[in-house]
C-alpha cells in the first residue's frame, strides 16, 4: 500500500487511465504537485512505457493549468528514484515545481539532497565502526 493511494479523488488536480496529480503536502514553493502512477511501482525505470506516457502527458497538464492559475517564470520538474538518490516514498512520483523570480528559492532542491548524502554517510560510518573489535581492527566474521 501506499500513502498515495490514500488520497482522495476530489483533491485531485488532473487524471488519467493510470496515473494522478495532486498539490504536494509539503510544497517547495506554490503550486507544487505531484504526478503518481495509480499503479505502485518504484521508480520511472520500473513503469511500464505506457505509465511513463500517462505520466507526462499529466506533466504537461499540470503545467498548463498552474501556466494559466500562477503564471510562473519556470519549472523544476524530476523524480528521485531509490533512496541513495532521496526518494522517501517507494512509488513513482514526478514532481512539478512552479518558480518565479519574485521567490527566492536558496536551492532548497539541494540543501534537502545534501541532508540525504550526509545521513547517509552517517549510517556507513557507523556502521564500519560497528565492525571494528575494541582494538580498532576489522572484526572477523
Amino acid at each position: 500500500m501506499s500513502v498515495f493511494l490514500e488520497v482522495p479523488e476530489a483533491v485531485w488536480v488532473c487524471a488519467n487511465a493510470l496515473a494522478f496529480a495532486f498539490r504536494d503536502r509539503f510544497p517547495v514553493s506554490p503550486g507544487h504537485t505531484l504526478v503518481v502512477t495509480r499503479r505502485v511501482t518504484p521508480d520511472w525505470f520500473s513503469a511500464t512505457a505506457d505509465e511513463q506516457r500517462a505520466v507526462l502527458a499529466l506533466v504537461d497538464e499540470v503545467r498548463r493549468r498552474l501556466d494559466d492559475e500562477l503564471a510562473p517564470d519556470g519549472y523544476n520538474v524530476g523524480f528521485n528514484a531509490g533512496s541513495a538518490a532521496g526518494q522517501t516514498v517507494m512509488h513513482l512520483h514526478v514532481h512539478v515545481i512552479p518558480r518565479d523570480w519574485s521567490r527566492r528559492w536558496h536551492g532548497a532542491i539541494r540543501r534537502r539532497a545534501w541532508r540525504y548524502r550526509v545521513r547517509a554517510q552517517r549510517s556507513r560510518a557507523a556502521s564500519e565502526a560497528a565492525a571494528l573489535d575494541s582494538c580498532g581492527r576489522r572484526a572477523c566474521s
